[in-house]
């Protein structure tokens, strides 16, 4: 089975929160993440208006393509050998 990284990047308050989880059940955060992650993806209902439910629920979502679209439109991107 092959695997793929992810970078997630969670604000303050959901970092804490993963910190304390992690905490009480005597395991690395990174772990916890990925076990948290994988349910929430096992458990997601693949039908199109849910993901759009889930998508609209992000604050700032699409604020964030629209920024990272125009970024790569102007060429303002780093090439993935670089990273």
């Amino acid at each position: 089975m092959a695997s793929h990284r992810l970078n997630i990047t969670l604000d303050d308050e959901q970092a804490a929160k993963l910190a304390r989880l992690a905490g009480r059940v005597h395991v690395n955060e990174g772990t916890l993440a990925r076990s948290l992650l994988s349910s929430a993806i096992d458990d997601a209902d693949p039908d199109p208006d849910s993901v759009v439910a889930v998508l609209d629920g992000i604050d700032g979502a699409w604020e964030r393509a629209e920024r990272g679209r125009r970024q790569a439109a102007s060429g303002q991107t780093v090439s993935l050998s670089d990273l």
